[in-house]
């Protein structure tokens, strides 16, 4: 019987070793293709990034734009402001998310509920004044002060009472940031995010007012979405660097309302659900524009559509859940 040698008997077992990661790796690749392949399927859905603890596992644009070109990420843009709402209490530009807003705006009292409208109220759709969203979206921006409008919409609850779904409160946060540093809210968007993750955060949309709309029409690139999760999944670090507390990221996916429209349960600026049998968090925008994160998996899930047409629960935004539901299972 040939003896075996001690180099062939290494090199035996190196290859038995390699094998289940060979065949691991082998059905993630399948994962990712099947994926790949469910994804180019929705016609609306343009690009699709997947990072998992850091790293770039799939990244692909099915249609125009290119991956590299900032897409409008529309109500995505809600978060944004909500993190840096997060920022501004960390650098101490604001004190807390229990500060009155209309002294930050220089507003004088109104006199009725609305004095004691907070930043969390805002921060958690809860400001108690009647929707500047859906059909009523339309008059908002059409007003001479898109702040002025939406402060003084009726009041439907009281502050801190039931969600009501209105991009006016977050546009209503974003000058009262920008009043209380002192500089515009895409240049707080470019310093404290944009430069730290080193993404583009181009100039958006501006009120009669020149102030930058808070909350709908950012634009970052779909690898700049993913780079903000993987932020975000790395407790508020990035390369080293802090970007925004840890206790700010706990606080925000603290579940303080409840959509009505998806059930979910919303925080400070993101929606809170489970994806399978893992928590996830989640920032929507109109027509798909999606930026998930699972915490127990590492996943960060960033996804642009067409901002042109609707999704809704029972359309594309519920094809959007299933895939990542799918991805999910897989990784």
């Amino acid at each position: 019987m040939a003896r075996i040698s001690r180099r062939d008997l290494t090199s035996a077992l190196g290859a038995a070793l390699a094998m289940p990661l060979l065949a691991r790796r082998g059905a993630a690749q399948d994962a990712l293709r099947a994926i790949a392949a469910e994804a180019r399927q929705l016609t609306q859905l343009r690009a699709l990034v997947l990072h998992q603890r850091g790293r770039r596992l799939f990244a692909e644009a099915f249609r125009d734009p290119p991956l590299t070109r900032p897409a409008n990420i529309k109500s995505v843009s809600k978060s944004i402001v909500a993190l840096l709402t997060g920022i501004a209490i960390d650098r101490g530009v604001i004190r807390g998310t229990a500060q009155p807003v209309l002294p930050l705006l220089g507003r004088a009292p109104f006199g009725d509920a609305r004095d004691r409208l907070t930043v969390a109220d805002l921060l958690s759709m809860r400001a108690g004044l009647a929707s500047t969203s859906g059909e009523d979206y339309g008059a908002w921006v059409s007003s001479s002060d898109w702040v002025e409008f939406a402060l003084t919409r009726p009041l439907e609850d009281t502050p801190g009472g039931r969600f009501i779904y209105s991009t006016g409160g977050w546009h209503i946060l974003g000058a009262a940031l920008a009043r209380a540093a002192g500089r515009d809210l895409h240049q707080l968007a470019r310093e404290w995010l944009g430069d730290p993750l080193g993404i583009a955060i181009p100039p958006w949309i501006r009120d009669p007012q020149g102030r930058f709309m808070g909350g709908n029409d950012m634009a970052i690139s779909p690898p700049g979405l993913a780079r903000i999760g993987d932020m975000l999944l790395n407790g508020g670090e990035i390369d080293g660097r802090r970007v925004v507390s840890r206790a700010w990221l706990e606080t925000s996916w603290r579940p303080r309302a409840r959509s009505p429209f998806s059930g979910d349960r919303y925080g400070y600026g993101w929606f809170l659900t489970r994806y399978g049998g893992q928590s996830g968090i989640y920032a929507r925008g109109y027509g798909g524009q999606l930026l998930a994160i699972l915490p127990g998996s590492g996943l960060c899930i960033a996804i642009t559509s067409d901002p042109g047409l609707p999704a809704r629960g029972d359309g594309h935004f519920g094809d959007l859940r299933r895939l990542v539901e799918r991805i999910a299972a897989e990784f």
